[in-house]
């Protein structure tokens, strides 16, 4: 009798310093939609002005892109909340497992009350220039922002 062969899942897209994946920082917004990585460019955070713009994600990633104001539109912050690890931790992740994956890891208290969400900040001594957004009431990762999570609320 024959064997059916294995199945195999790709691991998820890598988050590193430059990027997520094939989405790398200072990429142009045409290359990146070239590429099916990312989708249509729409307005960005009010907060920015009127001219800042934004992409989401595609497959397997869920987040965005903030695009820099002037052209050609650069990638300037990724913001994953889906879809992909550092050194192992993604969305879902503790603290612990981040301090544990990152011994450098500085956790900053300042937006619990305002966000609700722990900063757990990653120095480029570190492992790269990485924030996880730790939510306050269930402990874990929701958002990891690439070099900043890009607040805008």
């Amino acid at each position: 009798m024959a064997v059916a062969p294995a199945l195999t899942v790709p691991a998820p897209p890598k988050i590193t310093a430059s990027g997520v994946g094939k989405v790398k920082l200072g990429k142009t917004y045409r290359s990146l939609r070239q590429q099916e990585l990312i989708a249509k460019v729409r307005p960005g955070c009010e907060l920015g002005g009127p001219r800042t713009r934004s992409a989401a994600l595609r497959a397997p990633l869920k987040g965005s892109v903030d695009l820099t104001l002037t052209s050609p539109r650069k990638v300037r912050t990724i913001t994953v909340t889906s879809g992909a690890a550092a050194r192992g931790v993604g969305i879902g992740g503790t603290t612990a497992d981040i301090t544990a994956a990152f011994p450098k890891a500085r956790v900053d208290h300042s937006t619990d009350d305002t966000f609700g969400l722990t900063l757990v900040k990653i120095p480029s001594t570190g492992g790269g220039r990485l924030v996880f957004g730790v939510e306050t009431t269930t402990n874990k990762v929701s958002i990891i922002g690439i070099p900043a999570i890009a607040f805008c609320e």
